[in-house]
């Protein structure tokens, strides 16, 4: 079975990542998407770039993309009217968090006459009726959250309040992600929740975000890249691990797999190949 894929792009902070951008899009349009979305920076620091990247993507890829949007360091209004942009532009899609405290703060606080939270987001954006919402879920518990049940109990009140699917924080087992999706649909979860999955490019940096987003680590991962980075081998490695935990997934009944390309694609783009996803569509005019 081939899975839907998607990709999750960053916008670019100067010309050469633009390029970069523009190059990753141009190596994985080809693989059919079902749809890319484009993050937004902590603090909301890249909130125009987001808007103006999202914007440029759905005119002139022919991809069906995805805005992330978050409820931080901003009123409900200047909020909702990002939204909006986003609505004029022809996007349709958002993947709504409550996102990641400004560089320096160590926790989230709520604007004065800002959204609380994810779910008064959500619902804000459901009210519409313009979009369809994402959100993210963690198979691993996140930093903030007293335990994994509260984690999912979150999750739920995120789909409930208007939501319609879930993307995952990344994880190198595929185990961690079945015993989440089992205690979701105990808890009464029905929706799709789909695994984000990280190729790893650089394993000191996969490391250390792992260990910022709660993100538990094999010691077997750890021991393989110590030999991998000794012998030069680490991108053959990256491949296949990740390659086997897509498929090991896979085997499991998952049918969709949400990428994070860090804007590097031929990773993803060889991990995809090996799972049998092969180029559909010419992408001609990306400017």
């Amino acid at each position: 079975m081939q899975p839907q894929i998607s990709f999750e792009f960053f916008p670019p902070r100067n010309v050469e990542g633009t390029f970069r951008l523009w190059d990753a899009v141009q190596v994985l349009a080809p693989l059919d998407p079902s749809f890319v979305s484009v993050t937004y920076g902590a603090g909301g620091t890249t909130r125009d770039l987001t808007r103006d990247v999202v914007a440029t993507l759905h005119k002139h890829s022919g991809l069906r993309t995805a805005a992330h949007l978050t409820c931080v360091n901003a009123t409900r209004e200047e909020t909702l009217a990002v939204a909006q942009e986003f609505a004029k532009a022809g996007v349709k899609d958002i993947v709504a968090l409550r996102g990641d405290p400004p560089k320096g703060e160590n926790s989230f606080t709520a604007h004065p006459d800002g959204f609380a939270n994810s779910v008064e987001l959500i619902e804000a954006l459901a009210d519409t009726g313009d979009f369809t919402i994402r959100v993210g879920a963690y198979p691993d518990k996140h930093p903030e959250a007293a335990d994994m049940q509260a984690d999912i109990d979150w999750l739920k009140r995120k789909l409930d309040a208007g939501a319609t699917e879930a993307l995952t924080q990344f994880f190198f087992e595929a185990e961690t992600f079945l015993r989440f999706r089992d205690a979701c649909a105990k808890a009464g979860i029905d929706k799709q929740i789909v695994p984000g999955i990280l190729p790893i490019e650089n394993w000191k940096g996969a490391r250390n975000f792992a260990t910022r987003c709660g993100t538990t680590i094999p010691s077997w991962v750890d021991d393989a890249f110590a030999k991998a980075e000794r012998d030069g081998r680490e991108d053959l490695l990256a491949t296949a691990i990740c390659t086997e935990l897509c498929s090991d997934l896979i085997d499991e009944g998952v049918d969709k797999l949400h990428f994070y390309t860090l804007n590097r694609p031929e990773l993803t783009r060889d991990v995809c190949f090996a799972l049998g996803v092969t180029p559909k569509v010419k992408l001609e005019h990306v400017a």
